[in-house]
């Protein structure tokens, strides 16, 4: 036996173990991003941190989609924890030129389509309301899913203090929402003005 058929012998003898040491490692790498993926999907999307809203704040914004968000946004109105409620109506969710909203005694009522039908659409809307009623706190009224890039968008696009109030969402629209909410908060991360 020659020196170099010695040498791929002992080369094929190697590769078993180096496949096996390869395949590990990536599935132990799989893991950790897998697993990466489900406690920040877990964090950001399904258990977002909370903060309670005060009593009173300037506006309640509600933000347009699925969910119970209009009842949930009306009920803080009645209750007056603001002067002021802002209702999105700027998707397949809303029927186009209908009232959005019932007549609230001493709460100011507006209305909107925003441009582009998008969450940052609907922060901007709400920034130039509140540079012109110069609001110091805000209610965002989403889903829970929506809390992580609509709290990006709030920390762009207002100067004043931003809560979260999640309405409820069926458990039919969950998977749907996590995965399209994923993709609205990495395209907030990279689009830095408001």
């Amino acid at each position: 036996m020659t020196y170099s058929s010695t040498r791929r012998t002992a080369k094929r003898a190697e590769r078993p173990g180096r496949r096996r040491g390869f395949r590990w490692r990536l599935a132990f790498g799989l893991t950790i991003v897998i697993g990466g993926l489900a406690v920040a999907t877990a964090h950001w999307f399904i258990w977002p941190p909370q903060q309670a809203a005060p009593a009173h704040v300037d506006a309640i914004v509600m933000l347009n989609g699925p969910g119970n968000r209009l009842d949930t946004a009306l009920n803080l109105a009645w209750a007056h924890r603001a002067p002021m409620i802002v209702i999105s109506r700027g998707s397949e969710y809303w029927g186009h030129g209908s009232v959005c909203a019932p007549r609230i005694r001493e709460v100011k009522v507006i209305c909107f389509d925003p441009s582009p039908p998008t969450t940052r659409g609907e922060e901007e809307f709400a920034a130039r309301l509140d540079k012109r009623y110069h609001w110091h706190s805000i209610i965002l009224v989403a889903i829970t899913p929506q809390d992580t890039p609509a709290r990006i968008w709030a920390g762009r696009c207002f100067s004043g203090k931003t809560y979260m109030v999640n309405a409820s969402l069926p458990t039919a629209d969950w998977p749907y929402q996590v995965v399209y909410q994923w993709g609205s908060t990495i395209k907030a991360m990279f689009q830095r003005n408001c």
